[in-house]
């Protein structure tokens, strides 16, 4: 059994954050009933690389989830869905602020049939504030909450992180709130409440000193590249036979360590360059050394010298490195699932690890609608009515 066994999650999103919320809820016994358009349903089913027309992000992304098609703008759609959340803990969506009220399906009606309801809402800009009714994607949020300004190279614009961060981070935002949620509930009184989760401030919470930084020297943080800023010496840089390699000897223990183990004791033993403050200062200076000294020789003797010296460093990691990394499979990071044809696929393994409760994947995504029939026919709907509806488009 899973830690969430038991809590049934009605998922109303699509695409990114909302879904990969319940997601994660779902890895963890969770039971998730995922509402889709029956014209075509989530759109993530088509992005990204397609194997026999199914997106592989969409068989990892709805992975352990019963796929329901459900016509949210038909009256008789609605319904439905308003009788799936009196049995739900946990609705998750994420559509633009005002679509679920528009549609009958908003927190103040779903808790009259239901007060224990926990409702998680992930928005561009949060439910409330002038921008509530802009569109927002993870993009926007990155941008908005400042991590796209500091991201790249002084010289050139600002860049993005290769993966959709800001929708990540705020799908995390949300089952932690989930979860607080469902404790006071559980604890204090049986009344459910919103979590109100907006990527832009999931963003926000991430950027470290930023604003006191500003408030008390108005210092405005710049883009630096790969360097970390303030925190010396740490970089990545280029080995001999063309490999990067990233090193933390921000520590002035570590900072010592690796001097010696580069033959600049000198260095180590440097008065200035005892303290990071005062290695800060000399940052240019230290990245020259340590990338003269990682030129000339091959990325496994630089990782074998410095692992001998206790120095963090590492590898940057393509996919290739990481599906043959046997640290991935020891930690049964790396799985292999079976298709619905017989094919295995490697699909991620789950995070966070509990030892008592692991997480799991019992299937991947699903068919549209593979489980309507199923989940409907739970709340007493006879196979005529199922037929009726299928043949008005409602589900």
């Amino acid at each position: 059994m899973g830690p969430l066994d038991g809590i049934k999650v009605l998922e109303l999103g699509q695409l990114i954050a909302g879904p990969f919320c319940t997601r994660i809820m779902g890895e963890f016994g969770a039971q998730v009933i995922k509402i889709e358009s029956p014209r075509g349903g989530d759109p993530l089913r088509k992005w990204r690389k397609l194997y026999q027309d199914k997106s592989l992000w969409w068989l990892l992304q709805a992975r352990n989830k019963k796929s329901v098609t459900v016509d949210l703008k038909n009256p008789r759609g609605q319904e439905i869905v308003r009788k799936l959340a009196e049995e739900a803990d946990i609705v998750v969506e994420n559509f633009r602020p005002g679509s679920m009220e528009k549609w009958g399906l908003g927190y103040e009606e779903l808790s009259k049939v239901n007060p224990g309801l926990i409702m998680v809402r992930l928005s561009g800009y949060g439910q409330t504030g002038p921008y509530r009714d802009r569109p927002g994607f993870g993009s926007i949020g990155e941008a908005m909450g400042g991590l796209r300004y500091v991201t790249g190279y002084p010289d050139r614009a600002p860049v993005r992180v290769g993966i959709s961060l800001g929708d990540a981070i705020a799908s995390l935002y949300g089952v932690i709130g989930a979860l607080m949620a469902l404790r006071q509930r559980d604890v204090n009184g049986g009344i459910g409440q919103i979590v109100d989760v907006a990527l832009y401030e999931a963003v926000f919470s991430f950027m470290e000193s930023m604003v006191p930084e500003y408030d008390m020297f108005k210092f405005v943080r710049e883009r630096t590249g790969s360097t970390l800023p303030g925190i010396a010496p740490s970089n990545s840089y280029l080995t001999k036979d063309g490999k990067f390699v990233v090193i933390g000897a921000n520590g002035d223990s570590i900072f010592k360590r690796m001097m010696q183990a580069i033959g600049r004791s000198d260095l180590a033993d440097d008065p200035e360059l005892v303290h990071n403050d005062g290695r800060a200062k000399r940052s240019d200076e230290l990245d020259e050394i340590i990338g003269n000294w990682c030129s000339q020789h091959d990325l496994k003797h630089v990782l074998e010298t410095l692992e001998n010296a206790d120095v963090p460093s590492g590898k940057i990691f393509d996919v290739v490195d990481i599906v043959n990394d046997i640290h991935y499979k020891a930690r049964d990071m790396i799985q292999e699932q079976k298709l619905s044809g017989g094919e295995t696929l490697l699909v991620p393994g789950i995070v966070p690890k509990l030892s008592k409760n692991p997480g799991q994947t019992l299937w991947l995504g699903p068919d549209l609608g593979e489980h309507t029939d199923e989940v409907l026919g739970s709340l007493g709907l006879s196979d005529e009515e199922l037929k009726s509806l299928k043949q008005s488009g409602v589900i």
